[in-house]
C-alpha cells in the first residue's frame, strides 16, 4: 500500500508497541479471558483510544486510515487486544455526526485524555441482524426518559464509562421509532449486567448482557433527534466495519508470518517443508489473498476519510466481508501447515483461527454484508 511518511511512522510505532507490550501477554489473555486494563492505559497514552476525537476537543484528529493501520498492526499479534484500540469509535461517531455541540464538549474532551472506555448497545436477544426489531423502550417522564429493556453482545459494556444505547421511543414501525441515548452505567441506577459470555475466541474482550430497569436518563442525553438513532448507529457501523476488515488482514498476516517461519524450520523427509511445492502454493495463495483484502480495506478507508458516504456504505460491507472470509481461510490453512502442532495451544495459529471466526459474525454478519452489497447493485 502507498502510505504517507506520517502514516508509515505511525504504523512503525504501533508495530513496535505491539511486539513489545501485546505479544508477551496475548496467549495469557486468551487463556484467562481477563480484560487487559494495562492496555487501556497504554493505548490511551499513545492516542489510540481517542484517535477519532477532533483536535478542537483535545484529540489527535485521526482518521479512518490511521484507525485501520492501528488495528491491523496490533491484530498481527492479537485481534482481541487490537479491539481495545479505537474501541471508542462507536461512541464517538454518533456524537460527531448527530449529537449536539453541548454533548461533544461534555464527553469528547474526557475521552481525549485517554483511559476512558465506551461502548454501544444495539443488539438484543431477538434483534441481531435485524436492528429494527429492538424492543428496549424509552419513554418521556418530565425532564428525563425512563429506559427499560435488555441488550445482548455489548462489547466492553461491563467496563464502560459511557454507553450509547439504542431504544424505541415510539410505536412507529421499523427504524423510525429508534432513538439513541447516552447512559453512564457507573452512575445511573437500574443498570445491571449478566454473566460474561464464554466465547470461542476474542477472549479478553468482555461481552455481557445489559439490563435496564426503570433507568432515568436526562433529556439532554438524547443523541440527535427522536427517531433518528438507527441512522446514527448505521453511520457508526459504516465507519467501524473497515477497521474490522483491517483487523482481519492483520490477523491473517500474523498467521502467514508464523507459517513462513515454521515452514523454514520444520523438516520432513530430510528437508524443510518450505521446499515442498504443495506448501509453497498454500503460502502463495495466503499472501495473494491478504494483499487483495488489504487493498480493498484501505480503498474503503480513503472513501471514509473523504466523507464519501454513499461509496463508503457499500465498500465497508465489501471490505469487512472479503477480509473476514479471507482471514478464516488463511488461518485454517495456517493450522494445516503446522499440522498436529497447529492444533495445540502451544502455537498461536489455533488461537488465530478461533479469533478469525468472529470477524465473519460481528459488526453485521457476512450474510448481511452481502444483502447490503446486492441492494446497491440492484438499486
Amino acid at each position: 500500500m502507498s502510505f504517507s511518511e506520517e502514516q508509515i511512522a505511525f504504523r512503525n510505532t504501533v508495530r513496535k508497541m505491539a511486539e513489545k507490550h501485546v505479544a508477551p501477554i496475548a496467549a495469557e489473555i486468551d487463556e484467562t479471558d481477563r480484560f487487559p486494563t494495562e492496555l487501556v492505559k497504554l493505548f490511551g497514552e499513545m492516542g489510540l483510544m481517542q484517535l477519532w476525537v477532533p483536535e478542537q476537543y483535545g484529540g489527535p484528529n485521526g482518521n479512518l486510515t490511521l484507525a485501520c493501520i492501528a488495528r491491523e498492526e496490533i491484530s498481527r499479534i492479537s485481534p482481541a487486544c487490537a479491539s481495545i484500540a479505537c474501541l471508542n469509535t462507536m461512541f464517538i461517531m454518533p456524537l460527531l455526526h448527530f449529537g449536539s455541540e453541548e454533548q461533544r464538549r461534555r464527553y469528547l474532551p474526557i475521552i481525549a485524555k485517554g483511559g476512558v472506555v465506551t461502548a454501544i448497545a444495539i443488539s438484543e436477544p431477538q434483534a441481531g441482524s435485524d436492528v429494527t426489531a429492538i424492543a428496549t423502550r424509552a419513554r418521556k417522564d418530565g425532564d428525563s426518559y425512563i429506559l427499560d429493556g435488555r441488550k445482548q453482545w455489548c462489547s466492553y459494556g461491563v467496563v464502560a464509562d459511557y454507553i450509547v444505547v439504542m431504544a424505541r421511543t415510539s410505536d412507529s414501525p421499523g427504524a423510525d421509532g429508534i432513538s439513541a441515548f447516552i447512559v453512564e452505567p457507573k452512575k445511573m441506577k437500574g443498570i445491571s449486567f449478566g454473566r460474561h459470555e464464554r466465547k470461542m475466541g476474542f477472549r479478553g474482550a468482555p461481552n455481557t448482557p445489559i439490563f435496564f430497569d426503570n433507568v432515568r436518563v436526562p433529556l439532554e442525553n438524547l443523541v440527535g433527534e427522536e427517531g433518528k438513532g438507527f441512522r446514527a448507529s448505521m453511520r457508526a457501523l459504516d465507519l467501524n466495519r473497515p477497521t474490522i476488515g483491517a483487523q482481519s488482514v492483520g490477523l491473517a498476516q500474523g498467521a502467514l508470518d508464523a507459517c513462513v517461519a515454521y515452514a523454514k524450520e520444520r523438516r520432513q523427509f530430510k528437508k524443510a517443508i518450505s521446499e515442498f511445492q504443495g506448501v509453497q502454493f498454500m503460502l502463495a495463495d495466503m499472501a495473494m489473498q491478504i494483499e487483495a483484502a488489504r487493498a480493498l480495506v484501505y480503498e474503503c478507508a480513503r472513501a471514509g476519510d473523504a466523507s464519501d458516504w454513499k461509496r463508503l456504505n457499500v465498500l465497508a460491507s465489501m471490505a469487512k466481508c472479503v477480509a473476514s472470509d479471507m482471514a478464516m481461510k488463511v488461518t485454517t490453512d495456517a493450522v494445516q501447515i503446522f499440522g498436529g502442532y497447529g492444533y495445540t495451544m502451544d502455537y498461536p495459529v489455533e488461537r488465530m483461527m478461533r479469533d478469525a471466526k468472529l470477524t465473519q459474525i460481528f459488526e453485521g454478519t457476512n450474510q448481511i454484508q452481502r444483502v447490503v452489497i446486492a441492494r446497491e447493485l440492484l438499486g
